[in-house]
């Protein structure tokens, strides 16, 4: 019995460490998956941050794909996907935005500076709509289809690999 005992720490030591190496070597699916993928946007009116900018009344959302963007103008995330954004602007896409817990003053700044890819901005200043859609921080991007569903949920900043797939989303959800 006592023979037993003195090994049963190295059988625990090479247990944890078997199961450790496995984790290393086969991660699990690192890609977290929305509930809201597939289902209509939930109902929101939101006023607009800005003057000469609507804001956001997700009913109207509806009759051809767009991008639908939760962002900051404190987000440093923000600040680096904004280049994107502008590149599918300029290639025909239809961008929306909720701005989160901001201000007029300090989202003019922001788009003077990285620039306005947006139609419509929506002020979110308790983030109510943001926990409606399922966004869990900023920046989070949703491909809307042409009925009004959540078709794609982009979690994190657009990067320049993405943009291609954001496009084919968008070109599916017609």
């Amino acid at each position: 019995m006592r023979r037993v005992l003195i090994w049963a720490p190295l059988v625990l030591f090479a247990l944890v460490f078997a199961l450790v190496a496995g984790g290393l070597i086969k991660p699990g699916d690192r890609v977290v998956h929305s509930a809201m993928v597939g289902k209509p946007l939930p109902a929101l009116a939101l006023p607009p941050l800005l003057s000469g900018k609507p804001g956001i009344v997700t009913a109207e959302l509806k009759g051809k794909p767009r991008l639908l963007n939760v962002f900051a103008s404190w987000c440093i995330p923000c600040i680096a996907e904004a280049p994107q954004l502008m590149k599918l602007r300029q290639a025909g896409v239809e961008i929306d935005a909720i701005a989160i817990r901001d201000t007029p003053e300090a989202v003019q700044a922001f788009l003077a500076r990285h620039g306005d890819p947006y139609a419509q901005i929506g002020d979110d200043k308790a983030s109510r709509a943001q926990l409606a859609l399922g966004s869990s921080g900023v920046p989070e991007t949703f491909v809307i289809d042409a009925e009004g569903r959540i078709a794609y949920q982009h979690i994190g900043d657009i990067r320049e690999e993405h943009v291609p797939m954001l496009l084919g989303e968008l070109e599916k959800a017609k």
